[in-house]
C-alpha cells in the first residue's frame, strides 16, 4: 500500500511540475507502432506516444488507447455507441514488456523536432492528462489512437505534410478494418453482419490513418515544409522487437462457413423431404423465421437505438427482416392466412435485392451466409407452392 501511495504521489507531482520542467536538449520524442495480436480487438495494432529525457529520468508512454471503466454506465453506453477513452501514461518498460509477452511486433520513428517543439509536445500531453482533459468520445475511424497522432503532430508542427503516395490504392473502410481479420472466423462474420453499407465507400487517404499502420507508413512520408527546403519528420526508425510470426489458430469445425453450410444443407434436406411427402414441416418453417426476425430485430436496433453510426444502412435486414417474427405465427400454422403467400415473394425479392446491392457492391455480405440464403431461396420458392393449398379460404381470412 506504501509503495502504490508513493507511485501515485509521484505521478501527481510529475504531473504538476509538467509545465515548469524544461526538457534537456537530448530529450527525444517518438511514434511506437506495435503490429495486431490475437484477440479481435487487438487486430488492428496499436499507437502511442513515447517521451524519453534520459537526464531528467523521463521515459514514458502516452496512450489514447484506455478504456474509461469509470464513467458511470459503462456498459450501457458500450452498447449505444458512447464509449469513453482516456489518455493514460505509464512507464516505457512495463508498457513495452506486454506486447513483447504478446509477440506483437514494435517499431519506433524518433521525430525530427527541435527543443521547442519537443517542449510543446510535453506540455500539451501533460496537459491533456489532467482529469478534466484526458477523456475523449471514442470513434473508431475518425477518433481512436492513431487518429490521435497525426492531428497532435499537425497542432506542434503547422507545417507538416504528408505525401499521400503512402497509400498505394485507397481501399473500402470495409476492406481495411477486413485486413487482418480472415473472413471465415466469427469475429469477421459478426462485423460484416452488424456494419452496414456506410463503411462500403472508399475511404479518403487521410482517413486511412484510422489504422495505426497507414499512420506509421503517413509518418515515413511525411514532411515539415515543401518543395526543396522540405525535411523529413522522422529522423529515424527502429524495430524495439521484431515477432516470431504465428500463424493464427483457426477451426473449420466451428468456422462459420462450415456451420452456415451445415444449416443450408439441413433446409435443403427438409425442404426435399417435405417435397416427396407434399407437405411442410411446420416447426422447422416457425424457428428459421423467428431466428431471422430476432436478428432483424437486432440490426435494426443497431441502427437506430444506438450512437454506432457505422451500423446504419445495414441491408442485412434484406434477409433477416423483424416482420418474419409474424410470418413464424403462420407458417406454424395448419392453415396460415393469404397475404402469406404475398409475404413469401416480399421475401425473395429482398434476396433478390440483397444479391444485387452484393454485385454492385452497395453493401459487401459475411461470405459465410452464401449456402445459408440458397437454402432458404430454394426454401421460399418450395413454400410458395406448399402453402397454397393450406391457406385459409378469403371469406375467413376478413380483418387479418
Amino acid at each position: 500500500m506504501r509503495k502504490l501511495l508513493l507511485l501515485l504521489l509521484t505521478l501527481i507531482t510529475f504531473q504538476h511540475q509538467a509545465q515548469e520542467l524544461q526538457l534537456s536538449s537530448g530529450a527525444e520524442v517518438s511514434i511506437l507502432t506495435m503490429g495486431p495480436g490475437k484477440a479481435l480487438y487487438d487486430s488492428f495494432g496499436h499507437t502511442a506516444i513515447r517521451l524519453e529525457d534520459k537526464a531528467r529520468g523521463i521515459d514514458v508512454i502516452y496512450n489514447y488507447g484506455v478504456y474509461d471503466f469509470s464513467d458511470p454506465n459503462f456498459y450501457a453506453k458500450f452498447a449505444k455507441g458512447q464509449m469513453r477513452y482516456v489518455l493514460d501514461r505509464r512507464r516505457t518498460e512495463g508498457f513495452l514488456r506486454n506486447y513483447i509477452e504478446d509477440n506483437r511486433w514494435i517499431k519506433e520513428q524518433a521525430l525530427a523536432l527541435d527543443q521547442q517543439e519537443k517542449q510543446a509536445m510535453f506540455i500539451f500531453l501533460e496537459n491533456n492528462l489532467k482529469p478534466e482533459n484526458r477523456a475523449y468520445n471514442y470513434d473508431f475511424f475518425y477518433d481512436n489512437c492513431a487518429t490521435k497522432i497525426p492531428l497532435i503532430l499537425q497542432d506542434i508542427v503547422p507545417e507538416m505534410s504528408i505525401d499521400s503516395s503512402f497509400v498505394e490504392e485507397p481501399q473500402t473502410f470495409r476492406t481495411l478494418i477486413q485486413q487482418n481479420v480472415h473472413w471465415n472466423t466469427w469475429g469477421s462474420f459478426g462485423m460484416d453482419l452488424g456494419i452496414g453499407s456506410v463503411v462500403d465507400r472508399t475511404a479518403p487517404i487521410k482517413d486511412h490513418m484510422f489504422l495505426p499502420e497507414y499512420v506509421f507508413k503517413a509518418l515515413e512520408k511525411a514532411s515539415r515544409g515543401t518543395g526543396e527546403e522540405a525535411t523529413a519528420l522522422v529522423a529515424s526508425t527502429k524495430d524495439l522487437f521484431e515477432n516470431e510470426p504465428e500463424e493464427r489458430e483457426s477451426n473449420f469445425l466451428t468456422s462459420p462457413l462450415l456451420v452456415m453450410l451445415l444449416l443450408g444443407l439441413g433446409l435443403l434436406f427438409v425442404t426435399y423431404r417435405d417435397s416427396k411427402k407434399q407437405g411442410r414441416t411446420r416447426a422447422v418453417d416457425a424457428v428459421i423465421q423467428i431466428f431471422l426476425g430476432l436478428v432483424g430485430v437486432i440490426l435494426l436496433l443497431l441502427w437506430f437505438a444506438t450512437d454506432h453510426y457505422t451500423t446504419a444502412y445495414n441491408y442485412n435486414l434484406l434477409w433477416a427482416f423483424p416482420l418474419n417474427l409474424l410470418l413464424a405465427f403462420q407458417l406454424g400454422k395448419k392453415h396460415p392466412k393469404r397475404w402469406t403467400k404475398a409475404y413469401l415473394k416480399f421475401l425473395l425479392l429482398m434476396l433478390v435485392l440483397m444479391s444485387m446491392h452484393w454485385m454492385v457492391g452497395v453493401q459487401i455480405f459475411p461470405k459465410a451466409l452464401i449456402p445459408f440464403v440458397i437454402a432458404l431461396a430454394i426454401r421460399y420458392v418450395y413454400l410458395l407452392k406448399a402453402v397454397d393449398k393450406d391457406l385459409l379460404p378469403a371469406v375467413e381470412d376478413d380483418g387479418a
